[in-house]
């Protein structure tokens, strides 16, 4: 098996076409004693790279904002900031100042993140820059934030809000104390002053903000298009109109903060599993230090409802521990001495100690938290094309109110008619709600994810994710568990299961393959007990020759027995694994199957897939007769096997010219030129380092069933994000036809703006809490 045939279509017998390579081209014989991968002897491990660089997906990476590699960043927290269309617009503003590489604000986590030479140098000029845009936006950088939150209360929304609520309700009782009046005494001058009360109550903070923005050149802010709309409300004599469409808008803009608010602290609290302090268990007893104060090697106690703040191993105690938090599993997983396990799972009973393994900022906690927030600022393409869309919506709805105004009423003389009019597309011109709709909803998405143990790279690779029609994965630690187990001993001779076992684990005792330490490993489980060979020869690529008091022992392959003459007529080939034969003093006793595990859940998650309509398909380096096998078990659509890592990508072309666009799974392993064609690349948590850092997706549990379940966050990300845009510019449509007509008032008006920003922003969080089944 030393030379590469051509490619040709097997059948498994499962109803489907496979095809591959029968050898790897390595060279090597790919019987015992060869990973369950190429078995070339290299590691492979992934180039960094970037994903969706293939052919068609070049132009979207290049539109997007990517963050430079070895310049140094700074992030900053925007307090006060309250409108997503300024924060678009600060975002251009310091892109443009001279140093700066990159910038990126996320409206959703109000973080800025500048990557600049030197950006504390830059420090005056951003703020004065967002402070131009929305007045009382302190840009404070984000380690000030924390320590300030540690210290601060937790304010409820009256105390956060308290001045807005105050002068909603002064001006809301004006307002009804005017309507009354004017019922009563409609030509009293006392309505005049009780209206024009209320409005100073109610607008002039904004009137005041839109003077100041004119000053700095920013004319179409929302401050400035309502205070010309209310005050022409009141130039024509419309008081009670006014002052209600302004306490209406205040009204709105105070829900729409408060709903943004929650939704943003629902995201960050579901995420943020970070702890502040740990309990250190010393020579002195137990004392709580600092969570970042915690050190590699340091034991820390875990009380029972304490969640595990650091990554680490049980070194002492038994229990159950709640992994939901980090992987939506809601089955308790069994804990004891030397088991690994993430922070962020919650320890339901039994005390346990825990060594550190990690830091607080390698730790699962932080990762999570770091890939959320850094996620959020990578903008989708229908998130760019809004904000460019909200710039040229404004003034041209504003061009139209002009016209509307001026021309309709130079030709029939209804002044005060078609000034109403025109005001009314002055209110509905206010592009928030157009700029809000979209990024709320993928940050949504992105904390969904991530309560499943899904880490999204961005908004970007969501948003690819959704539109893909055929999904591609890895065998060996996709698929499979990745490593060995002995699936099956059989007697062909005058020895016993256990002997078979005893022998072929004593001749692999001193083996560092995998599939000799899965032999040993059976026998110690069984109790066996195990003596080393006096003489010990390892037959390359066949296996190992042995010497016993008792005689000698053949231990590997079918072209081992048949290199020594031995006779294995009595002998049958199994359908899926690794066969490693047992022969004493020149007979075959029997033989061993050794074969990696396929994942218990990998058959439900393909059937998933099938059932969202995807095209399944297998690139793997192992032979096709295991391929095959694990194929049909799990129900793969597509089988390429044996296949050198250029040869995967050549299928992963064929697969996308054939389907569509494609994602691609794997856990690393020669896998780097396959995930770099892929329009997404997903990598399984315990795979290799660097496939995770260049992955699109992480599952940081390992488990087949988060690639569905990532689909379906995808998908039901991006109909909500369509859903707010369809549904913002089409009430803005319809009350502006509406309006023309002389169907619509103001107050629509109002709520074409500020009502429809806030259920936006509340039909964006039900990412959180929808029940997806696939």
């Amino acid at each position: 098996m030393t030379s590469k045939e051509g490619h040709h279509h097997d059948t498994c017998g499962c109803g489907h076409d496979h095809d591959h390579h029968d050898t790897c081209g390595c060279g090597h014989d790919h019987d015992h004693h060869h990973h369950d991968t190429c078995g070339c002897g290299h590691n492979h491990t992934h180039d960094g790279h970037s994903h969706m660089q293939e052919d068609h997906g070049q132009t979207e990476r290049e539109e997007s904002v990517v963050m430079p590699e070895n310049v140094k960043k700074q992030v900053y927290i925007l307090e006060n900031l309250g409108c997503a269309n300024c924060a678009a617009k600060m975002e251009r503003q310091i892109r443009n100042l001279s140093g700066v590489k990159a910038a990126t604000i996320t409206y959703a986590t109000k973080q800025l993140v500048v990557a600049a030479d030197d950006p504390e140098r830059l420090y005056p000029q951003i703020k004065k820059i967002c402070t131009s845009i929305e007045d009382g936006v302190e840009v404070v950088p984000r380690e000030e934030v924390e320590e300030r939150k540690k210290e601060k209360k937790t304010e409820s929304i009256y105390q956060k809000n308290r001045k807005s609520f105050q002068a909603i309700g002064a001006g809301a009782v004006l307002f009804v104390a005017g309507q009354v009046l004017e019922h009563m005494m409609p030509k009293s001058a006392l309505i005049v002053v009780i209206f024009v009360a209320a409005y100073v109550i109610l607008g002039a903070h904004i009137v005041w903000t839109a003077l100041k923005n004119l000053t700095k050149g920013h004319v179409f802010d929302e401050n400035f298009l309502m205070s010309v709309a209310t005050l022409a409300a009141f130039a024509i004599g419309d008081f009670a109109e006014a002052v209600g469409v302004m306490l209406f808008y205040r009204v709105g803009e105070l829900f729409e903060d408060i709903a943004v608010s929650r939704s943003r602290s629902q995201i960050m609290e579901a995420v943020d599993l970070r702890p502040e302090v740990v309990q250190v268990v010393t020579a002195e007893g137990v004392r709580s230090i600092p969570a970042k104060d915690a050190k590699v090697g340091d034991i820390l106690m875990i009380r029972p409802g304490d969640r595990i703040p650091l990554d680490g191993t049980i070194v002492d105690g038994r229990g159950q521990i709640d992994t939901s938090p980090v992987t939506g599993e809601p089955v308790p997983v069994s804990v004891y001495p030397g088991v690994e396990v993430y922070s962020g799972c919650v320890n339901d009973q039994g005390v346990l100690k825990l060594e550190v393994k990690k830091p607080l900022e390698e730790s699962m906690v932080s990762r999570i938290m770091d890939s959320v927030e850094n996620a959020a600022a990578s903008k989708p393409k229908i998130d760019r094309f809004i904000t460019k869309f909200a710039r040229i919506y404004t003034p041209i709805v504003v061009l139209a109110a002009v016209l509307t105004a001026v021309v309709p009423s130079l030709m029939t003389g209804e002044w005060r008619y078609w000034i109403y009019t025109a005001i009314t597309f002055l209110v509905i011109s206010c592009p928030c709600a157009l700029v809000l709709s979209v990024p709320l909803a993928f940050f949504s998405g992105i904390g969904a994810g991530s309560k499943k143990g899904i880490l999204f790279k961005g908004g970007l690779a969501m948003e690819a994710l959704k539109d893909i029609k055929a999904v591609v994965m890895d065998k060996t630690g996709t698929l499979t568990r990745g490593n060995f187990v002995v699936q099956k001993t059989v007697s062909t001779g005058r020895l016993t299961e256990k002997q078979i076992l005893t022998m072929a684990a004593d001749c692999e005792l001193a083996s560092t393959h995998p599939i000799g330490r899965s032999v040993v490993q059976a026998a110690e489980e069984k109790h066996c007990k195990l003596i080393r060979p006096k003489e010990v020869q390892e037959i390359s690529g066949k296996g190992i020759f042995a010497v016993f008091s008792e005689g000698t022992v053949l231990c590997g392959s079918q072209g081992l027995m048949e290199h020594y003459g031995v006779d294995v007529s009595g002998y049958q080939k199994e359908g899926y694994g690794t066969e490693v034969l047992v022969a004493v003093d020149g007979r075959l006793e029997g033989y061993l199957v050794v074969a990696d595990v396929i994942k218990p859940e990998a058959k439900e998650a393909v059937g998933r897939l099938k059932r969202q309509h995807m095209i399944t398909a297998m690139l793997t380096g192992d032979a096709k007769r295991n391929a095959k096998a694990v194929a049909c078990e799990v129900g793969i659509d597509e089988v390429y096997a044996q296949l050198l890592p250029e040869e995967k990508l050549t299928h992963l072309k064929k697969i996308r010219t054939d389907h569509g666009a494609v994602m691609f799974v794997g856990d690393g392993i020669n896998d780097a030129p396959v995930l770099a064609g892929a329009d997404v690349g997903a990598a399984m948590g315990s795979g290799a380092d660097a496939a995770i850092e260049a992955a699109d997706v992480v599952f940081m549990t390992s488990s087949v069933d988060a690639i569905p379940e990532a689909v379906e966050i995808a998908r039901c990300t991006g109909r909500i994000a369509m859903q707010n845009v369809i549904f913002a510019l089409a009430v803005k449509f319809l009350i502006m036809v509406l309006g023309f007509a002389g169907c619509a008032n103001m107050w629509m008006a109002v709520f074409a703006d500020t009502g429809v920003a806030m259920l936006c922003v509340l039909n964006s969080v039900r990412i959180l809490y929808s029940k997806r089944k696939a």
